[in-house]
């Protein structure tokens, strides 16, 4: 059985994040989504067949010759015209029943492996908030229409995960209303046809990454279900309390406190005297300084965060030299959720505490603050003692 991936996007609502790298490529507890997503199906599909697109080259590059168990195949949209379209690109090559599954989000193995006992099915996950997905209507146990994004109700959220058989490529698509080629349209033909087309319902985990605030959703989940492992050297001195996760080569030094559940990478230089909080991922050939505080974030590799600073509910990209005293602010003095731009207007997290988004190669100067919520893009940098107030693009 093969697989299609999904991954030739250009994310912008995921930006400063992916100004620089591909969707795909991001990363929760120091595992990128592509690289997640072929590990649950290295057990369900012989061949995967990726599609790329923006910066494709880098996921070549991420992926190498990693996932032995499997045939990797690449093709390219050349074309960025919907999900319809970047499906259509490898119609040749498939030959039976394939599964086909956005790579912007995490998914778990055992709801796919349901998926692939029908013909034709979709995987759907009940939520009260649809703001963000389109609602599957179902009648009995198959899948009967679509609606796009309608607001907050209790219904079924579309995943993003399908199996097919070949026979829907006789149906040819045309373009939506917001003028792109849709995946869902393939199902509506399927309907029309009076195919049968299931659906399953999420019972394990699926983790979409919407908004960057959503891959800390998802780092949270994925440290909730590690398991103890120490491949560094600890110094006398350091405190490591919970379920900590500690990379080849990494070096935890005396006055270290660090509070699980954490993943550290390998080759890293945690300390001396710092407070790795809970919710953290930090990844590999990265260094935290003295006397710095960091809680539920994710540090990216080759990142240097200088001593006496804290960052708090936060993104940090690959990197990147937060100067030393740089301080995330993550809390508004009202004590109100947190709203931040993203495509001109502003977006309400729906979190009370949120910091910094911060793209790759950014540097800030000593003694930088900044605002709740607000995104630095890759290469920019700050003055010492700079207050950020507004996003720097």
């Amino acid at each position: 059985m093969k697989a299609i991936l999904l991954a030739a996007g250009k994310s912008t609502r995921t930006y400063p994040l992916t100004a620089s790298k591909p969707k795909p490529l991001l990363k929760a507890a120091n595992k990128t989504i592509i690289e997640h997503n072929l590990e649950q199906l290295q057990d369900l599909v012989d061949e995967v067949i990726i599609v790329i697109g923006f910066k494709g080259e880098i996921i070549r590059q991420k992926i190498g010759d990693k996932f032995q168990k499997l045939k990797i195949t690449y093709i390219e949209q050349k074309e960025q015209a919907g999900s319809g379209h970047a499906l259509l690109q490898a119609r040749d090559l498939v030959n039976e029943k394939f599964i086909v599954m956005n790579c912007d989000d995490f998914y778990s193995g055992k709801d796919i492996a349901k998926c692939i006992m029908h013909d034709y099915c979709l995987l759907v996950k009940e939520t009260n908030d649809l703001s963000r997905f389109g609602e599957v209507i179902v009648k009995g146990n198959e899948v009967a229409d679509f609606r796009e994004k309608p607001g907050k109700k209790p219904r079924l959220a579309n995943t993003g995960v399908y199996v097919f058989k070949k026979d829907i490529f006789n149906f040819k698509l045309k373009k939506s209303e917001r003028q792109e080629y849709e995946i869902v349209d393939f199902v509506n033909y399927l309907i029309k046809e009076g195919e049968k087309v299931n659906y399953e319902i999420v019972s394990d985990y699926w983790l979409p990454i919407t908004y960057p605030w959503n891959l800390l959703e998802a780092n949270e989940f994925f440290l909730s279900r590690i398991i103890i492992s120490n491949r560094g050297i600890i110094e006398k001195g350091a405190t490591l309390k919970g379920n900590i996760a500690i990379g080849k080569d990494t070096l935890i030094k005396a006055g270290a406190y660090i509070e699980g559940p954490v993943v550290i990478g390998d080759n890293c230089s945690i300390g001396p005297n710092c407070f790795i909080r809970g919710s953290t991922t930090i990844g590999n050939n990265s260094k935290i300084g003295n006397a710095v505080e960091i809680k539920n974030s994710i540090i990216g590799d080759n990142t240097s965060i200088g001593h006496l600073s804290y960052v708090g509910d936060s993104v940090i990209g690959d990197n990147v030299n937060l100067g030393a005293g740089t301080i995330t602010a993550n809390l508004r003095h009202d004590d109100s959720t947190i709203s931040t731009p993203v495509k001109g207007s502003m977006i309400d997290t729906g979190r009370r505490k949120h910091g910094a988004i911060i793209g790759d190669n950014v540097h800030t100067g000593i003694n930088t603050s900044i605002y709740p919520g607000r995104k630095m893009w890759p290469h920019k940098t700050t003055l010492p003692g700079e207050i950020v107030k507004k996003d720097i693009e």
